[in-house]
């Protein structure tokens, strides 16, 4: 279903499923990403559920824990982004080690990427930036987490772009809420 009003980036949790009719096809991404033929088939069939937890903290920096599913597989993966833009180390059992960054953001801010900043919902206001660095595999993610309407409906979005040499490649994950 689509994201109801009340869901904002301010108050993601909840869980959220990929909707594959609307999302843009990640197997090139997880190619370029190391991802093997294995994983990259099960991750096409499977449905992947996010569950958000989102909180701030004493310090004033927000927080978003997420443990990502696919079913049927079992394969999972967490992501826990903290808004700070200092970079944090992680070793993903799909991505292996990687350091991430992410923050709060006006769209003004991005960098050059229009892909980044364009098709949201709403122009003005803060969205999520996340950044993260292969240890090893060469590659990088940069993400703008928001709202789109699509089809007359409202939905969370990620416009995601990898980097990995003079190589790119581009994708917007689409996401029903379930609760």
């Amino acid at each position: 279903m689509a994201a109801p009003p009340e869901k904002t980036l301010k108050n993601l949790a909840g869980k959220w499923v990929m909707n594959k009719t609307l999302s843009d096809d990640t197997d090139r991404i997880l190619q370029m990403q190391g991802v093997g033929w294995f994983y990259r088939r099960a991750i096409a069939l499977a449905t992947i559920t996010l569950t958000v937890t989102e909180y701030t903290k004493d310090d004033g920096v927000t927080h978003i824990d997420i443990s990502q599913v696919a079913t049927p597989g079992g394969i999972t993966s967490v992501e826990n982004r903290t808004l700070d833009w200092e970079y944090h180390e992680h070793t993903d059992k799909i991505f292996g080690k990687v350091k991430g960054k992410s923050r709060w953001v006006k769209l003004g801010e991005v960098d050059d990427d229009e892909f980044l900043k364009t098709g949201w919902d709403d122009v003005e206001g803060e969205h999520v930036q996340s950044y993260v660095e292969s240890d090893g595999g060469g590659w990088t993610a940069d993400q703008v987490w928001g709202f789109e309407i699509l089809d007359g409906k409202r939905y969370y979005v990620r416009h995601v772009v990898v980097r990995k040499g003079d190589d790119w490649k581009l994708a917007r994950l689409v996401y029903d809420y379930q609760k």
